[in-house]
């Protein structure tokens, strides 16, 4: 079973996640922000990851926080859901449109930790949600998760459709990445031997 759950306590938030890798995109995600909910039901429903993420944060201060350590927590769970990642695909890459959008993902599933994010959102909000959290939100997510992923618009306006292209591109390459490749499902995808 390629499960996971992670808790997480700090001063600012309380948060409490549970994936399994290989389920069919079932999410609940009660965050206390509308609009990391939205984001984060896309991720597990088009990685087919199941999701059960929960976070009581200080969203009277702003999202910044929840925001965060929920990435952090997230990523948590992908890293002890993936074990040695023995027998994953580990490279995968997509390109996802959401209307003007354009959205291309790169992903190495490495054991090591590196955003790169050129993905400019021309507007500061969406709704009461701070665009720069998106950044902030993968940067946490990366670290804990131990996964090289790169973040690019390739078009895009509207802001709202910019940042659901990129967690509906980074739900598809996740699928890919961390499936079984049947040719080397006893083998770790390195040769180095470990991730």
């Amino acid at each position: 079973m390629r499960s996971a759950q992670v808790k997480r306590k700090t001063g600012e938030t309380d948060v409490s996640v549970s994936l399994d890798l290989d389920g069919t995109g079932n999410y609940r995600v009660e965050t206390g922000c509308g609009f990391l909910d939205h984001m984060l039901s896309l991720l597990s429903r088009h990685s087919l990851v199941d999701m059960d993420i929960s976070c009581d944060g200080d969203c009277n201060v702003d999202y910044h926080h929840t925001t965060e350590d929920v990435g952090i927590a997230l990523g948590e769970a992908f890293d002890k859901a993936l074990g040695d990642r023995r027998g994953i695909v580990r490279f995968a890459d997509a390109t996802v449109p959401m209307d003007e959008s354009l959205t291309l993902v790169a992903l190495d599933v490495s054991g090591r930790g590196c955003l790169g994010f050129d993905c400019e959102i021309r507007k500061d909000k969406v709704g009461d949600f701070d665009t720069e959290l998106v950044e902030e939100f993968w940067s946490a997510f990366v670290r804990s998760a131990k996964v090289g992923l790169h973040i690019r618009k390739l078009a895009g306006t509207n802001a709202h459709h910019i940042i659901e292209s990129v967690f509906k591109a980074a739900a598809v390459a996740f699928r890919k990445a961390i499936s079984i490749d049947s040719r080397q499902k006893d083998r770790i995808p390195s040769t180095k031997g470990m991730l």
